[in-house]
C-alpha cells in the first residue's frame, strides 16, 4: 500500500498559461463580456471554472458580439486574426506567451532573410497555425516519416513549436545538416517544457509508479507519460482526482509520484495526491491524507508557484522578504526559477529573444 507521495518540482501552470487565464479572469471580474478564442488550456476543470465566471470559448471571431472582449490564448494567433478582431470592433486582450511572441519575431526575420523554413510542429495545433501566419510558406513536419519531404536547399532554417520534445528537435537538426549548404537552427523549445520533463524523469527514477495529471488532448502531458515509461516506471495518466477509482492500479507500490502538464493547475496535483493516499494508502497515510498531500506540494514548489497571480489571491510575503517586482527571469534561467512563478500580468511582455540561434555552414 502507498506510504508516501512525492510531487515533481517546478510544476503547475507554466507562466504563459497562467497569464492568459488570469487576463481572462480579470476581464470578466471587471464586468466585461469575455470570450477566449479557442480553449485557453487543454484542461476540462479549468474551462469549467472559467465558465462559472461567465467566460466562454469561441471557435471563430464571428461568434463574438461587437464590442465584447476577446482574449488571445497563450498559443497566439495569426496577424490576420488579430486584424479581423479589431475590424469587428472587439476589445482584444493579448494573452500570447512571451516565448511564442519571440518565435513569431524569429520567423519574421527568417522570412525577411530569404530562408527556406522548416517548422517542427503538430499540424493544426493552435501555436503552429499562429506561427504560419508569420511564415506562410514554412514546411511543417512532425514525425520522422514526414522528414523526407524536406527539400535540399542552399539556405535553410529550422525552428520548432515551443512544446515539441527536445530530443525530436535535436534529431531533426542533425537530419537537416545534410540538406542545406547553410543551416540556421533556432532552438525555440520552451525552457519550461524542458524543465518539466527533466523534473518528471527525476521523479520517475525515485518512485515506483507515477500519476501524470493533465488533459487527454495535451501533447506535453502525453510526453511526460511517455518519458516515465522510457525510464521504466509505470505511469497512469488522468485528468483529475475523480478519475482514480480503482486502488488496485497501485499494486504493491509504496512510493508514488505525481506530476502534471503545463496546463494542469497545481491544486489538481494536491487533490490527486490526497485521492491516492485516501484510496490506496496505508491506514496511517489514509488517515492523514490531506496533511500529507499539502506537505508533498509544499516540498515541491515555492508559494510563487501557486496557480493564480491575481492580486487578491497572491500568497503573502513573509516579513522581511522582498515582494516580486517583475517577471523578468534571472539571466540564463529561461522562464524563471519555478515553472509558473510569473507574478503579475503585464510583466511578461518582454520579447522572448532567448531562443538561441546557431548557424552551420557545410563545406
Amino acid at each position: 500500500m502507498v506510504q508516501e507521495i512525492r510531487i515533481a518540482k517546478r510544476t503547475g501552470f507554466c507562466y504563459g498559461v497562467r497569464e492568459a487565464v488570469d487576463k481572462a479572469k480579470e476581464s470578466a471580474d471587471a464586468g466585461k463580456r469575455t470570450q477566449t478564442l479557442g480553449q485557453v488550456v487543454h484542461n476540462a476543470g479549468v474551462i469549467a471554472d472559467l465558465g462559472a465566471r461567465g467566460i466562454v470559448s469561441i471557435a471563430e471571431l464571428t461568434e463574438a458580439a461587437a464590442g465584447s472582449t476577446v482574449v488571445i490564448r497563450a498559443h497566439g494567433v495569426t496577424p490576420a486574426v488579430r486584424l479581423a478582431a479589431v475590424e469587428r470592433g472587439l476589445e482584444v486582450i493579448d494573452g500570447t506567451c512571451s516565448w511564442v511572441i519571440g518565435e513569431q519575431k524569429q520567423l519574421q526575420g527568417l522570412v525577411e532573410e530569404g530562408y527556406t523554413i522548416v517548422l517542427l510542429g503538430t499540424p493544426n495545433h493552435p501555436e503552429v497555425v499562429g506561427l504560419l501566419g508569420f511564415a506562410p510558406d514554412a514546411i511543417v513536419v512532425d514525425d520522422e516519416s514526414d522528414w523526407d519531404r524536406i527539400p535540399r536547399k542552399k539556405r535553410m532554417a529550422l525552428i520548432t513549436q515551443s512544446t515539441q520534445p527536445p530530443w525530436k528537435f535535436e534529431r531533426l537538426a542533425a537530419f537537416m545538416v545534410s540538406r542545406a549548404h547553410e543551416l540556421k537552427i533556432i532552438n525555440s523549445v520552451c525552457p519550461v517544457t524542458i524543465r518539466r520533463q527533466e523534473d518528471t524523469v527525476e521523479l520517475a527514477r525515485a518512485v515506483e509508479l507515477v500519476v501524470v495529471v493533465g488533459g487527454r488532448q495535451s501533447a506535453n502531458t502525453k510526453e511526460l507519460t511517455r518519458l516515465c515509461e522510457i525510464v521504466g516506471t509505470p505511469a497512469i495518466q488522468v485528468e483529475r482526482a475523480g478519475d482514480l477509482t480503482d486502488a488496485s492500479v497501485f499494486g504493491a507500490a509504496r512510493v508514488v509520484g505525481v506530476t502534471g502538464g503545463t496546463s494542469t493547475p497545481i491544486e489538481d496535483l494536491e487533490s490527486v495526491a490526497e485521492r491516492i493516499l485516501t484510496m490506496a494508502g496505508t491506514g496511517d497515510a489514509a488517515a492523514h491524507a490531506h496533511a500529507l498531500a499539502v506537505a508533498a506540494l509544499g516540498a515541491a514548489v515555492t508559494p510563487a508557484g501557486r496557480t493564480t497571480s491575481l492580486p487578491s489571491l497572491e500568497p503573502a510575503v513573509s516579513a522581511g522578504a522582498a515582494a516580486p517586482t517583475g517577471a523578468q527571469a534571472p539571466a540564463g534561467s529561461g522562464h524563471g526559477a519555478h515553472a509558473g512563478s510569473h507574478a503579475r500580468r503585464g510583466t511578461g511582455r518582454a520579447a522572448a529573444s532567448a531562443a538561441s540561434t546557431a548557424s552551420t555552414t557545410a563545406g
